[in-house]
């Protein structure tokens, strides 16, 4: 078995991934959402203070339950598509997940998902980010 890179940005996505794991990375909160490439739809699952391991705690619990077979992670990027500190983090955090978990991570800009979230009325709005980030990557595949 050969290693899987920590994160993937332009790799192909094999068509033996069928279910995947969404993280909305903050700093404050991370939001996480289920969904299959075989509906293209995505659902939130939940979200949890940012604070020591509770994050990996949950994203564990989800990753029991739902068995994905990839993680995707967005990063946010400023309007104009530049890089800032928190693309840095959410990209390390990527990289944490693979070693943790050793699953294939993959990278979705996530620019306006919570603002998105937001406006659609979101309850949990980390949560419903996340799903929106599934749903742009699931809409990617061919």
């Amino acid at each position: 078995m050969s290693e899987v890179p920590a994160t993937t940005q332009a790799m192909p996505v094999s068509a033996a991934l069928n279910t995947f794991l969404a993280i909305d990375f903050g700093m404050k909160r991370t939001g996480v959402a289920v969904g299959n490439r075989l509906l293209r739809t995505a659902q939130p699952v939940g979200s949890v203070k940012a604070e020591g391991d509770a994050r990996f705690a949950l994203i564990e619990k989800h990753l029991k339950e739902w068995q994905p077979d990839a993680l995707v992670i967005g990063v946010p990027y400023h309007p104009d598509g530049a890089p800032h500190e928190n693309t840095a983090r959410a990209q390390k955090f990527g990289r944490q997940l693979h070693g943790r978990f050793k699953l294939p991570v993959f990278e979705v800009d996530e620019r306006y998902s919570t603002t998105e979230a937001l406006s659609s009325g979101a309850k949990d709005a980390d949560a419903a980010s996340a799903c929106i980030i599934l749903e742009q990557f699931l809409r990617s595949l061919p």
